[in-house]
């Protein structure tokens, strides 16, 4: 593409690059990624800490070979708030550290037997539509974020929006060279100046602020009860990691899952999990947004994923700077949000067209059809406390699916299976 050039996982990128890129990434995963601690009552500086040392390993553990930001996790929030409002936060990091732990257990696992039966349980007709689903049903998220979904839409909000998000989609098309690598983070810069001008930016909150200030440290209490709470969360996570690692490949053009495997990717995100719960954050995931901005811009040096880790860290420590990047209003995230969501959601498809699926057997088409349909149904399936809904339910029953196929298939009972 004319005055656009791709930056591989492994090069180095300079200075003055490197730092808008770097500020390009953490401004994608902000907004979503002190969500969580505001939900579960805690100061964001932890998380923020956290985020940052924790896509620190997750580089050291993959070689620095897969290019991935760590942010909050959203799928512990429902049991992680029942055990809250029973016995308190620490009991939630006991939780949260036994989660990690045994998803570490999995990646050892995984390295043991390998990750070849990936290809059996989620073929390439169930995985497309499961990593489509992971932007798709967060569409929702990001109109409502902008204030979209309000009964009564501020014009304001709109204004923002459409600014933020035509920025973000124009600039994607016509910037060129320099320009054309931080189109994201241009568009930030052009809805949060659209919000000033409309007035609806309040800097009390930076005012008050301190310059500088400890994250809160929190040691983890254990209870058996609280872990079985959270325990089933363990295959949401591993369900949206795998699906994340598949779309982070087609992506960057590389197979993550054999290099440098999907066991080190996968341990070094519940690594960083079961940290998170020793020192009083939140567990951590691969972020989609970031996924977003890798696919965007063509960018996908670990170097500038690193450099995004250590500004994190750099505001956790600081005070003022933390709140004012917290100010970035919901229009703003929403814009970008939506061009994010998308692109992954197009991911997926493209994962159906590189595999060159052939809609002509039964199979494909049955498996596709039914994981949409059970993703963006709003369906949804109760184990304990856990709800399993949208993409991580679909994946359950695409890999039900697919291994059926297979067992039935061994038996010779199916008629379009390749002889």
């Amino acid at each position: 593409m004319e005055g656009r050039k791709v930056i591989q996982i492994e090069e180095k990128v300079p200075v003055k690059l490197l730092i808008p890129l770097s500020i390009q990434h953490m401004f994608a995963m902000f907004g979503a990624s002190v969500l969580v601690p505001f939900l579960f009552g805690i100061s964001p500086a932890i998380v923020l800490f956290m985020n940052g040392v924790g896509t620190l390993l997750f580089i050291l553990v993959t070689k620095g070979k897969a290019p991935a930001y760590l942010g909050s996790s959203f799928a512990f929030l429902a049991p992680a708030g029942i055990v809250i409002s029973r016995m308190g936060y620490e009991y939630a990091l006991g939780g949260f550290v036994v989660v990690g732990f045994l998803g570490c257990v999995l990646a050892f696992v995984i390295y043991k037997f390998g990750s070849d039966w990936i290809d059996i349980v989620l073929p390439p007709a169930a995985m497309g539509p499961v990593v489509a689903l992971i932007g798709l049903e967060l569409s929702g998220n990001a109109a409502s974020n902008a204030g979209l979904m309000d009964e009564v839409i501020d014009p304001k909000n709109v204004i923002v929006f459409l600014v933020t998000l035509g920025v973000a989609v124009f600039g994607n098309i016509l910037f060129r060279g320099f320009l054309s690598v931080i189109p994201i983070l241009i568009a930030v810069i052009a809805g949060y100046a659209a919000a000033l001008c409309c007035g609806i930016i309040d800097f009390a909150a930076v005012a008050k602020a301190p310059v500088f200030a400890m994250p809160n440290f929190q040691m983890p209490k254990f209870n058996l009860e609280a872990i079985l709470i959270i325990l089933p969360v363990i295959l949401v996570i591993a369900s949206e990691h795998i699906g994340h690692q598949v779309v982070t490949s087609k992506i960057v053009g590389r197979d993550l899952l054999k290099d440098p495997g999907l066991h080190r990717t996968l341990f070094g995100d519940n690594f960083s999990t079961m940290l998170s719960g020793f020192i009083g954050s939140v567990p951590t995931t691969t972020y989609g947004e970031n996924i977003g901005v890798m696919a965007v811009t063509k960018v996908y040096s670990v170097r500038v994923i690193a450099g995004a880790a250590v500004l994190s860290i750099i505001c956790s420590f600081v005070g003022k700077l933390s709140m004012l990047i917290q100010t970035i209003p919901g229009p703003v995230i929403g814009g970008i949000s939506f061009l994010l969501y998308g692109m992954i959601g197009a991911s997926g498809i493209r994962i159906l067209v590189d595999s060159k699926v052939d809609y002509g057997r039964s199979r494909n088409l049955t498996l596709t059809s039914v994981v949409f349909v059970t993703g963006l149904s709003g369906i949804s399936l109760t184990i304990g406390d856990i709800q399993l809904t949208g993409m991580v339910l679909a994946c359950v029953v695409g890999m039900v699916l697919s291994l059926a196929f297979y067992i039935l298939d061994r038996f010779k009972l199916t008629n379009d299976r390749e002889q």
